[in-house]
């Protein structure tokens, strides 16, 4: 993976002020890519103040409604949060371990990964968050944990720029596109992928009284981290349709 393939999300920011800086601490770390979901205060003059000298990252940014629409064409998605407990994924990484993950993730050429933050007051939503594969926290003491949000995307570009660059300095030749060369599967098809194992659960009588809305993040999650190709769903499709029918016909002649 490399730095053109990290997106930044801003989820109802709240601070034209702290949008600037965000730029700024983009452009500082070699990131270009910035999308803001339903921001509630856009002052012009304070964000390019602010961003100082970054403002081509704010003129390239794209504005989304929502953030299943900001990250659809995205393999993986972090979401940025402190807060833990039920419901805020099992699983969270630090700055330096997420980095170091997607600098191994193999999605990276075709399909970007995304690095979500929430709003500077409230964070990320559960709802949101459920749509992350999995969560990173910055450790703070405990006296005051919250960090301004360009404070933290300063350190997120820190760690990403100093692993990705580290790491891709010796691959500097550009390679040429193999024949059946690997390419991970988009959000979309992560999500009918989804979709079709739940499915086929459901048909196998998994979810008589409740369950699947847990299943289908779950799944939604692994198979996100997974970096699966076109042809691994595909294929796990197939399997989970096979074990369906198959169950509909021993159930048939019971």
């Amino acid at each position: 993976m490399e730095l053109k393939d990290i997106i930044v999300v801003l989820c109802r920011p709240s601070d034209s002020g702290n949008t600037g800086a965000v730029c700024r601490a983009m452009k500082n770390s070699g990131l270009a890519r910035l999308r803001l979901v339903s921001p509630t205060d856009i002052q012009e003059n304070i964000i390019r103040t602010r961003s100082v000298h970054a403002e081509d990252i704010w003129n390239n940014a794209v504005f989304f409604d929502n953030l299943q629409s900001a990250i659809t064409d995205c393999s993986l998605v972090i979401g940025v949060t402190r807060r833990r407990g039920k419901r805020r994924k099992l699983i969270t990484m630090t700055p330096r371990e997420a980095a170091k993950f997607l600098c191994n993730f193999p999605a990276a050429a075709e399909r970007p990964a995304a690095l979500v933050f929430g709003n500077e007051r409230t964070g990320l939503e559960t709802e949101e968050l459920a749509l992350c594969n999995f969560s990173s926290h910055i450790p703070a003491h405990n006296d005051f944990p919250s960090l301004n949000l360009s404070h933290s995307v300063q350190i997120y570009g820190y760690e990403l720029f100093y692993m990705l660059t580290k790491n891709n300095r010796k691959f500097s030749i550009e390679k040429p596109q193999l024949k059946g060369e690997w390419q991970a599967i988009s959000r979309t098809e992560i999500e009918l992928l989804t979709t079709s194992v739940c499915d086929s659960l459901a048909a196998l009588g998994f979810y008589v009284k409740s369950g699947r809305r847990l299943h289908e993040e779950y799944f939604r999650d692994v198979f996100s981290r997974a970096g699966l190709s076109c042809t691994e769903a595909h294929y796990m499709h197939d399997i989970f349709s096979k074990a369906a029918r198959l169950g509909s016909k021993n159930t048939a002649k019971i």
